[in-house]
Order: structure tokens, then sequence, then C-alpha cells
């Protein structure tokens, strides 16, 4: 699966970001990135249909639960062709993009994670899931202050300076409602992710998630 050329191969793109280098490395990006991703992903199906059969695993190159390198520079002052990292997600299958609940796995020279929860929701979703916390505070506690949850992730993203329209700024969880992002990170080092246990290793932190992952999935009214 992923090796130590993994992450040189990152190493090597991030010094050598255009399409030239690129194209010249094709097959090393197949042999040492895609595949292992790609093999990380058929590993995982059986267990995620274990842990919820509304989450999508699939090893499509294209389209798939692997996010594409090619970044979109449209709108960015960073015009390099090609992220530096690897991205996938485990996508509720009623999401039809990246702003979805759903499990995550993240590579790169900066950091390893496993992830759980949505990220960006549009803002239906997001006044939904605020509305939520606000009515169901106590499945939503039990899902981010349990032992098990907090001994491997801590909640991450942004949060709003002042709270939400509609919500009392003396709410006993005006942290949470201000949150932009629902997202639970839970750190893994090179040698994990390159190790024999990866598998067994995200499968055990995923499920831990998986009580955050139903919260949501109730909030926004779909099965989990």
């Amino acid at each position: 699966m992923f090796s130590e050329k993994t992450f040189t191969f990152l190493t090597q793109l991030e010094q050598n970001n255009n399409r030239d280098w690129f194209n010249q490395r094709k097959d090393q990006y197949e042999q040492y990135v895609r595949e292992p991703a790609l093999d990380f992903i058929r590993q995982m199906q059986a267990p995620l249909a274990d842990m919820s059969s509304h989450l999508v695993a699939s090893d499509k190159k294209v389209g798939g639960s692997l996010m594409r390198i090619h970044r979109d520079a449209r709108f960015s002052k960073d015009k390099t062709p090609y992220k530096i990292n690897v991205g996938i997600q485990f996508r509720h299958f009623m999401g039809k993009d990246v702003h979805a609940p759903g499990l995550y796995f993240h590579l790169s020279n900066q950091q390893c994670f496993v992830g759980a929860g949505i990220w960006r929701p549009e803002s239906k979703a997001l006044n939904k899931i605020r509305h939520c916390i606000d009515e169901n505070p106590n499945s939503y506690k039990k899902a981010i202050y349990s032992p098990d949850f907090q001994s491997f992730y801590s909640l991450s993203g942004e949060s709003l300076k002042r709270p939400p329209r509609g919500f009392d700024k003396e709410h006993p969880l005006l942290d949470e409602l201000k949150r932009k992002d629902f997202i639970a990170i839970s750190p893994l080092t090179a040698k994990q992710v390159c190790s024999n246990e990866l598998i067994d290793l995200a499968v055990e932190r995923y499920k831990k998630a998986i009580p955050l992952m139903g919260y949501l999935c109730f909030a926004l009214e779909q099965p989990f």
C-alpha cells in the first residue's frame, strides 16, 4: 500500500510542481500514489459497509472516493497545477460533493490524519445542524464529549466570531453553534500510514466517530 516512496514522490512534486515534470513521471504517480490509494479504498469497502450502508467507497480512478490530484487554481493566487497530498473521502451517498457528511483520509508530508464529519456545509445544511444542536443537545454532547471520541479526535475548522443569527449569545453550546465546519481530526504518523496495520487502525478510528456521523445525518434528515 502506501510507502516511503509515496511521501518521496509528494516531496519531489512539491519541488517540481509543473506539468512537464509530472507528465514525465506519471508511472511513478500511478505506482506510488494512485494505486496505493485505490488499494486503500478497496480494502475499506467491507469495513465501511459494516459501519453504514450509506457511505460510498468507490475505487474508480476518476470520480470515485480518491480526490483528483489536479488543483482548481482559477480563483487562487497559487497557480501550481497539482496538489501535494492524497485526499480520500468516503462520502454519504446523498452528498453531491465534498460538502457532505463523510469519513476522510489525508496523507501529506505536512500531516496525516483520518477525519469525520462535514466540511463547509452550504447555509441550509449548516442551519439544520445548528438547530439540531439547539434542540437535541444531549446526543451531540454524547458524540463529541465521550472519552472514546476525545481520546482520538479533536474538532477542527473555522468558526464565526459572533453568535449565529437567531441564537442566544448565552447559549451553553455557543462555541459549537458558531462552527462553520463540523470536522473531527485524528492524527496519524507517517510510520502508521506505511504500516501493514493501516486498515485496522483506520477502521478503529472511524468507528469512534460513528456517533458524530450519525448525529450529523440525523440533523440533515439523511439515513445512516
